[in-house]
């Protein structure tokens, strides 16, 4: 891609910094659905293009009390600071570290828990102009204890601690571990390991919380917690792109056939999510790529009947589809097209018409 200028090398969430790439920013409803996208260069920075967004955004769609939503480490506080200006009327919600919710621990120990949904409750606190809110879900409270539940074991040789480490993930962080000094060798009184359980004990504590910041001081807050789960909504969008719909990898070289390439991808996404909408409303049980195995089996044909005339008589068909993808289609409501209308052609040869029938 050395003739798109955008194509650049940076941050790549998938570890691939030996890859040009682009970074492509998504608009999406609170539903899910796509409204518009940009490609920017490959070296953007979430924090030193999100002012040049917002303008860019309010410019292109005109001013409105827009709520962002964004992950920590995406807004700075002097972007913050900026989007709480009156004038402005933008209202954001963001995540904020961890440890923000032992450091705010004396704001919000005593206050009550309030019930949003059934696994999930919050409490709520207002400092410097804006609303903290904490919340505790169960179902990710049960996820994160699960992820350090396999501690690693006792390795046999001191090269093998770099895999360790990548596969314990964050549950390594909660292991103490002596290892030899140079030279000496590995015996179980140069190598130890231990597991650290002041330090376990108290992420066991935290496990399921995160705190939420918004200068929505009247914001509803089963509201702001649905508005920023939603953020998991991105990351399937992105995750669908670059599996499910092939965005990755771009082989063209040229700008605008990259662009198209992307277009083609987004236009696909369009359909997938209004298909899985549909699902959600019709058919909960199922997912698009299900759904769209399912329909692949039906085939479309044309049927060559020679005339006594000498021409050939084309019956264009689609097969008939299984049970299973019948149910699929009831169940989305759907219909199928009549067959296509037969067509007269002037008799040719063999190749001619197997060539056609194959295309």
């Amino acid at each position: 891609m050395e003739e798109n200028p955008k194509a650049k090398y940076g941050h790549s969430r998938d570890k691939r910094t030996d890859c040009l790439q682009v970074v492509i920013a998504l608009v999406i409803t609170t539903d899910g659905f796509p409204l518009a996208y940009e490609v920017m260069d490959g070296n953007t920075s979430d924090r030193t293009t999100l002012r040049g967004f917002l303008d860019h955004i309010e410019k292109t769609y005109g001013k409105a009390k827009r709520m962002w939503v964004m992950d920590r480490g995406v807004p700075t506080e002097e972007i913050l600071q900026e989007m709480r200006d009156p004038a402005r009327e933008i209202f954001y919600l963001v995540g904020t570290p961890k440890g923000k919710i032992q450091q705010y621990e004396k704001k919000w120990l005593d206050l009550p828990w309030q019930k949003v949904r059934d696994s999930v409750e919050v409490k709520l606190f207002e400092q410097d102009g804006e609303l903290y809110v904490l919340a505790k879900s169960e179902g990710r409270r049960a996820k994160e204890t699960a992820m350090r539940r396999n501690l690693p074991a006792r390795d046999q040789l001191l090269m093998r601690l770099g895999a360790a480490k990548a596969a314990a993930g964050r549950a390594f962080q909660f292991v103490q571990m002596q290892v030899p000094e140079e030279g000496q060798p590995v015996t179980r009184e140069t190598f130890q390991f231990r597991v650290d359980k002041k330090k376990l004990q108290e992420a066991e504590w935290r496990d399921g919380h995160y705190l939420l910041r918004s200068n929505l001081t009247a914001g509803d807050p089963s509201v702001l917690w649905t508005r920023y789960v939603q953020l998991t909504q991105i990351e399937s969008v992105f995750r669908s792109l670059k599996s499910e719909l092939g965005l990755r990898p771009i082989y063209h070289q040229l700008e605008h056939r990259a662009d198209a390439h992307i277009l083609i991808a987004f236009l696909a996404y369009c359909l997938q999510v209004t298909l899985k909408q549909r699902l959600l409303l019709h058919a909960p049980g199922l997912t698009p790529t299900a759904v769209l195995e399912k329909l692949a089996e039906i085939k479309m044909i044309d049927v060559w009947i020679p005339t006594v005339d000498q021409r050939w008589l084309i019956l264009p068909r689609y097969t008939q589809p299984s049970p299973d993808t019948k149910l699929v289609i009831e169940k989305l409501k759907w219909h199928l097209p009549s067959q296509p209308p037969p067509r007269l052609v002037a008799q040719k040869d063999s190749s001619e018409i197997e060539v056609q029938t194959l295309r």
